[in-house]
């Protein structure tokens, strides 16, 4: 029983390995998942309570295993507000709930800040995101460890960044620094 209420509190995504640059919306349930709602369907008591019995078993394993992925919300969130501005379209299997929440901004503390040869900034924050300056926009005040950063989203998938108040700079998500 205790693996039935965290079924149901938790919001179950399968993310096959191949499959994980697929669209969400284009996403097949995987087979385990597939069995345990089959359940649903058989009348007789006993029999689907030991369908029940042994899909919960299957999909128990397949957790453990890794075979399927068991995120609730809050953990989708921190998962989208780690990858803000970064194209992840397979980030999109995030997006089943009805609640659909974008972040568009994102707050953090600056643990480096270097400034390239072109006199662009690279900034590194505390989650360890990477963010470069693409703009030629000087700053009136360097950034250092323990500025404040604050990144929106701008138009046309750019992004804006101020750094302790300053005067906002166009900037991109990094892979590396």
């Amino acid at each position: 029983m205790k693996t039935w209420s965290k079924l149901a509190v938790l919001v179950l995504l399968a993310v096959p390995m191949p499959a994980v640059a697929a669209d969400a919306s284009k996403a097949a349930t995987p087979a385990v998942l597939k069995a345990l709602f089959d359940c649903r369907s058989i009348v007789a008591d006993t029999e689907r309570l030991a369908c029940y019995d042994a899909a919960v078993g299957q999909v128990n394993k397949a957790e453990k295993t890794g075979e399927v992925i068991i995120v609730d919300r809050q953990q989708a969130r921190a998962a989208r507000r780690q990858a803000f501005g970064l194209e992840l379209s397979a980030l999109s299997i995030l997006d089943r709930s009805e609640e659909k929440t974008e972040v568009d901004r994102v707050i953090g503390e600056v643990v480096s800040a270097r400034q390239g040869a072109d006199g662009r900034w690279t900034i590194v924050l505390a989650d360890g995101a990477v963010w470069k300056q693409v703009d030629d926009s000087i700053l009136s005040k360097n950034p250092k460890k323990g500025s404040k950063a604050e990144i929106r989203k701008a138009s046309m998938g750019s992004y804006f960044m101020n750094i302790d108040g300053q005067r906002a700079v166009r900037a991109r998500r990094a892979d590396t620094q």
